[in-house]
């Protein structure tokens, strides 16, 4: 049948129309500065440097977004509405509730493998929201928990029609966000060819849980034993010291856990620990000081709890599982917090390899103890750096548990957190 029209590109596509070139540059810009922040950082990445990897100029560039900030913001919300696009796709492609879960947590790990090989763009990982401010932060925070939420409901539809196991489901959801939001930091390490293994593996973890025994896995019974707890000692002027960095490192990994780098002061800090500019810096040269000694000092902490559970008697799953616990523990008790790892990027390199090293040593003992307990017969046969590296992600956001969660109990919570991970989210037989 004969058209009116030659055949070839729709007006949408063609290369002559003028919107459908804007919204290919501006997605390719957000590509490229996603990327740069997901391995430079914010901080270490200017609008000079997005531009010249672009073959533009600063200029050119101005003409799409005029200041980091906006740039940050259209990126994450661009990631956003990339998650909500595959959760529109998941709902019309599939009705179990479990093939759904599965199918959201596998996108994330195809999402990272096609930006490396060119089939999509590179989606930013989240980890500065902090960074943003007023409307912006607002923004991206309410569209990031509509996506909470439709992932929660997966669950909740699940556990109702029997086809998901029982549990707290925003302790479920959070725990599955942190997991494949860590993705980013370990999958490069991979050979390509090799990463749709490893999404297979995850999912098999997930699922089915790391628990070799039937049934399902009872959380044991362990002692929280505070870690790092420190006291006044008179006049020792040494451990007074001591005392006073260490509520300077507590204090400054609160607010850059809830500020960012950048939008944390160091006057702020010094002014909620009625100390004096003076004082303060006695003991602290500068910010980017601050933030690498709170990640030595949460470093340490967790080399504590890793150490407790290696002088254990037990089994290689239950020293998982009490390692888990106890950094959970002083997560969210006076006894930390923890730093999170959203501001690793506000580190320059030389700092930030040395952080990244001794965490690769903390995740690669959770792999010691998963060995172990697959000698033991605790752990079923599973990839243990897949399984180090889903449990680093979900302890890396096991935090501000209050926010999402109503709690009783910390270690009532930090039991429901990690159950996923021993027991899986279908039923077991």
């Amino acid at each position: 049948m004969a058209t009116d029209k030659p055949s070839g590109q729709d007006s949408q596509s063609s290369p002559f129309n003028r919107t459908a070139q804007h919204d290919a540059k501006r997605m390719a810009i957000l590509s490229q500065a996603a990327k740069l922040f997901n391995y430079k950082g914010s901080r270490a990445t200017t609008l000079r440097d997005i531009a010249e990897s672009l073959g533009l100029t600063k200029t050119s560039l101005y003409y799409y977004v005029k200041t980091k900030e906006e740039l940050i913001y259209q990126c994450y919300m661009a990631a956003l509405e990339h998650h909500h696009q595959n959760l529109d796709e998941i709902e019309s492609k599939h009705t179990a509730a479990p093939d759904r879960i599965s199918a959201f947590f596998l996108q994330h790990f195809d999402n990272w493998l096609a930006a490396q090989e060119g089939r999509g763009p590179h989606i930013a990982v989240l980890l500065e929201i902090a960074a943003l401010k007023g409307p912006h932060r607002k923004e991206v925070e309410s569209r990031y928990i509509d996506m909470f939420k439709r992932l929660r409901q997966f669950l909740r539809d699940g556990m109702a029609e029997g086809t998901v196991r029982q549990g707290e489901a925003n302790s479920v959801t959070r725990a599955i966000f942190g997991s494949v939001d860590w993705t980013f930091s370990w999958l490069h390490h991979l050979p390509l060819d090799k990463v749709t293994d490893a999404a297979r593996e995850a999912l098999d973890i997930i699922a089915h849980g790391i628990y070799a025994g039937e049934g399902e896995y009872r959380a044991a019974d362990i002692s929280l034993t505070t870690v790092g707890e420190a006291h006044l000692h008179g006049f020792n002027r040494k451990e007074q010291n001591r005392l006073k960095q260490e509520a300077f490192f507590k204090t400054g990994t609160w607010y850059f856990n809830k500020q960012g780098f950048n939008g944390t002061s160091l006057d702020e800090i010094a002014e909620h620990l009625n100390v004096s500019k003076g004082a303060f810096y006695y003991h602290i040269k500068n910010k980017e000081d601050l933030l690498f000694n709170c990640y030595s000092r949460s470093l340490d902490i967790i080399k504590e709890i890793h150490e407790q559970a290696l002088q254990s008697q037990s089994s290689g799953l239950e020293k998982v599982e009490m390692t888990c616990r106890r950094i959970f523990y002083v997560q969210n008790s006076d006894a930390g917090p923890l730093i999170r790892y959203n501001t690793i990027t506000s580190l320059p390199m030389e700092r930030r390899l040395q952080i990244l090293k001794r965490t690769e040593e903390g995740n690669e003992c959770f792999g010691d103890f998963m060995r172990e307990g697959v000698k033991d017969g605790s752990v079923r046969s599973i990839s243990t750096f897949v399984a180090q590296n889903l449990f680093a992600g979900a302890i890396n956001a096991a935090m501000d548990i209050n926010l999402w969660r109503k709690v009783d109990s910390i270690d009532d919570a930090a039991i429901d957190y990690f159950d996923i991970f021993f027991n899986g989210f279908l039923p077991r037989q």
